[in-house]
């Protein structure tokens, strides 16, 4: 038990994960402390392009094999059917009416990409390999579960509840996914040459300006759940940090099943334990307008967000070493 807390520890004590304890610190204190819209939005931009880039040159250099593919598989699956999983939960555990838990749900089955950027970070830091394609598998991530949700609501709240489609544009050319996806393939177009031209800059200063983005993340999540959190029952709380737990299992099984090597069945877990707070918000607007933002962004950005960062990553990190 004392190795498996030493473990712990010891992958929570690194700088990216405590300057996000830092933004929640400072959040909590009500601290003026704050990172100008400009620079997040530039940091926002570099991180996804960076790891876009990296993902992109490593499939370059181990090429497309079989292992993408499954990988790919796998993460649409657990996109699809974790909404699914997430709605059952939902009713058991809250009085949410059926279209604010599809609305939840579809949250829970798309993905985080700055929880998935700071888990390729903890594996960089602990000398952790992981495949560069995992990168393919988490923009492939964020449309199943949308589609999931907005069956859901049907199903369940009848044909009133989506009050309006979601323009294909709104599900594929989000910025975010845009631009992880496009960065990716000149990664891998580029090659060896590509990373030679950038590397000083998509490299050398990834760990520092990451450190920043979960400073304001950190502020950004504590300053949400401060506000918002009359919205938060028990049950709700509750669900906002078994949910990821459930999902990470999730993960850990199919990537196991699959044969990915451990620092991609990580990415995995991680991937399936996060909850969407950027890209599904904005289809949830438009597509379930009845839906109640201020529940399904609490959840995600101020309960399972901070969760994720730092207990989970920690956790999830040694379930994946503990099982492959």
């Amino acid at each position: 038990m004392t190795a498996v807390l030493d473990t712990l520890v010891g992958n929570l004590m690194v700088p990216t994960i405590l300057f996000f304890v830092l933004g929640l610190l400072a959040a909590f204190l009500r601290s003026d402390l704050s990172v100008p819209e400009g620079a997040a939005k530039f940091m926002s931009l570099y991180l996804l392009l960076a790891i876009g880039f990296k993902g992109g040159h490593s499939l370059a250099e181990h090429g497309v094999r079989s292992e993408l593919l499954l990988a790919i598989a796998a993460g649409l699956a657990l996109s699809f059917l974790i909404p699914f999983l997430a709605f059952l939960l939902l009713r058991v555990m809250t009085r949410l009416d059926a279209t604010n838990a599809a609305a939840v749900a579809g949250h829970y089955g798309s993905i985080s990409i700055v929880t998935f950027v700071a888990a390729t970070s903890l594996l960089g830091l602990s000398g952790v390999a992981f495949d560069g394609y995992m990168v393919a598998v988490a923009a492939s991530m964020e449309v199943p579960a949308i589609l999931s949700a907005l069956w859901i609501a049907a199903r369940h709240s009848g044909p009133v509840a989506a009050t309006a489609a979601v323009p294909a544009r709104e599900l594929f050319a989000n910025g975010s996914v845009l631009l992880l996806t496009g960065a990716f393939v000149i990664g891998a177009v580029t090659q060896d040459k590509g990373m030679e031209m950038i590397a000083p800059f998509v490299v050398t200063p990834f760990v520092g300006i990451l450190c920043l983005f979960l400073l304001d993340m950190g502020i950004t999540a504590g300053r949400s759940l401060a506000t918002n959190r009359h919205m938060l029952n028990a049950g709700l709380f509750s669900f906002g940090l078994v949910m990821p737990l459930a999902g990470a299992m999730l993960g850990w099984a199919l990537g196991a099943a699959i044969g990915l090597q451990t620092g991609s069945v990580f990415l995995l877990m991680v991937l399936a334990a996060s909850a969407s707070y950027i890209a599904v918000p904005a289809a949830m607007r438009i597509a379930l307008p009845k839906a109640e933002a201020g529940i399904y962004l609490t959840l995600s950005l101020g309960v399972t967000f901070p969760f994720n960062i730092t207990v989970g990553l920690p956790l999830y990190l040694w379930l994946a070493n503990f099982g492959t």
